[in-house]
């Protein structure tokens, strides 16, 4: 697997609680079973479960409906392949529904459930975390009314894709079918099609969000959903996301990614203190050194001049504050996981891959990359415990664990051929061209160093089949933490209003 499966990647080596099936209905001596049409009736977790709530935001109370269900997936012959299990939330009373946006939105992983959208940033609940997000809550984690919610300018829908959360293959389905890029763009856009169906939703404004492998997902989505079902949506919103592999995909003939890196690198440096002066300045100068001079000497290649060289060793060093030697022996190239372990190493801590920010004791000091990511720690038992315990509260009951995390997507089909790197530039560039009115809103953190924002950047700058008038369509925003930005209350505050202006603001197209 590559080393930039993002959200997920590291999860594989994660033991996951094995699925273990529910015990049949017991029945009265002598009663036969009753056969329900639809498939699936008699298990109880597969009812919709909905209950009421209200949420104070900007000042007003809110107040909505919150659906837990499922929704099965079926082949031409109406047998079941999937069931998705989704949480939706709609507004009370939210008037003319064809001018009420909903936004579907998904994480990444592959292999993640869609928990740290729905309880870090977008939805009516979240998880409390003191400070600026980089210290870990003492257990139980705590979930609380989430003021910065956008859910007073669009009603929501949160997805598990195939296999996360407590979505399943079903019986007359194959895990390969959803287990790949084009099986999960497919699988997900026949979900968004069947909800917006089952909710009266076709007139009403469309919006995806993808965070992470979120991006791919997404960017597959717009394509798909207009080419196959003739949705046409309003906006897509990439939040710390990857749309094409090679920028985050550091190796031997791919040297994209170095250059994608090092303003984070600058950023996170100045962050530790191991810079001086205006972090905006010295991360303006470090892109352009990375779109520039480093470019042309990494392109050189082993016929680079020993001279320069050194010069440029000395100019890395200057950016990032590690030792120019460092830079001298990786040939110009040091990857994440090596600057995560080398920046606080005399201090004996390792940074997180997730936010850079946060800094955690080494285990291991004798190793040259840290054998752990302390963001990712921070993180994943706040966000379980609250997840399982909210659904308690929401009322939906299964025998089944919910796969906050989950390795059981892999091995997840990339698609491509041999070395080939997975791109969905083509297809948001198909959207944008079919769909002018399309609305792109690209989300990142200064703090990143799974998806740093300059990767994304750099596939949206080199899209050029776009006319002028559908470019300004794309808007680009970043923020000082980092994947998971809204973890720091800064960040969370900031990237609702950035969400209102964009969910709210007419077309430019």
């Amino acid at each position: 697997m590559r080393p930039t499966l993002l959200l997920l990647a590291l999860l594989t080596s994660l033991a996951t609680a094995q699925e273990k099936p529910a015990p049949p209905d017991k029945k009265p001596d002598g009663q036969e079973e009753k056969k329900d049409k639809d498939k699936g009736k008699d298990d109880k977790s597969t009812e919709p479960v909905t209950t009421e709530g209200s949420v104070k935001i900007g000042g007003q109370d809110i107040k909505y409906t919150v659906t837990t269900a499922k929704l099965t997936l079926k082949k031409d012959d109406g047998s079941p392949r999937a069931s998705v299990f989704h949480v939706s939330y709609l507004k009370k009373d939210a008037g003319d529904l064809s001018k009420r946006p909903v936004l579907f939105a998904f994480n990444g992983g592959p292999g993640s459930s869609a928990v740290w959208l729905h309880l870090g940033t977008l939805g009516p609940k979240r998880v409390v975390l003191p400070g600026d997000g980089t210290t870990a809550p003492v257990p139980p984690a705590r979930l609380a009314n989430n003021e910065f919610s956008i859910l007073d300018v669009a009603d929501l829908v949160f997805v598990d894709p195939v296999t996360t959360g407590y979505s399943r293959v079903e019986k007359d389905g194959k895990p390969e079918e959803f287990h790949g890029v084009e099986g999960d763009v497919e699988s997900m856009s026949d979900f968004i099609r069947r909800w917006v169906t089952e909710n009266k939703r076709w007139g009403s404004p469309k919006f995806l969000l993808g965070e992470s492998y979120g991006g791919i997902r997404v960017a597959g989505l717009a394509e798909n959903l207009q080419s196959r079902f003739g949705m046409s949506l309003n906006g897509v919103v990439f939040l710390s996301s990857v749309v094409d592999f090679r920028t985050l995909s550091p190796s031997q003939g791919n040297d994209l990614a170095y250059q994608v890196y090092l303003p984070n690198y600058t950023a996170i440096a100045h962050f530790h203190g191991k810079l001086k002066g205006d972090r905006d300045a010295l991360v303006k100068e470090s892109r352009e050194f990375a779109w520039g001079e480093y470019g042309v000497a990494l392109d050189a290649g082993s016929k680079l001049d020993p001279a320069k060289k050194q010069a440029l060793a000395d100019k890395l060093s200057a950016l990032t504050s590690l030792p120019a030697q460092l830079f001298m022996e990786s040939n110009l190239r040091v990857d994440p996981s090596r600057f995560r372990g080398e920046l606080l190493h005399k201090e004996g801590k390792v940074l997180g891959r997730f936010d850079a920010r946060v800094a955690w004791t080494s285990s291991d000091l004798s190793m040259p990359v840290p054998d752990y990511d302390p963001s990712f720690s921070l993180a994943l038992g706040a966000y379980s415990t609250s997840m399982l315990s909210y659904l308690n509260e929401l009322g939906w009951k299964e025998d089944s664990p919910y796969e906050i995390l989950t390795g059981k997507v892999q091995p997840w089909n990339m698609g491509g051929r041999g070395n080939g790197y997975t791109n969905m530039a083509d297809r948001i560039a198909s959207a944008l061209r079919d769909n002018p009115h399309l609305k792109v809103l690209v989300m990142g953190g200064h703090a990143d160093l799974a998806t740093p924002p300059d990767g994304i950047a750099y596939t949206f700058s080199h899209i050029f089949d776009l006319p002028e008038s559908t470019r300004k369509n794309i808007h680009f925003t970043d923020y000082e933490a980092g994947h998971m930005f809204y973890l720091n209350p800064p960040d969370l505050a900031k990237g609702r209003k950035d969400l209102v202006e964009f969910l709210t603001a007419p077309s430019e197209g």
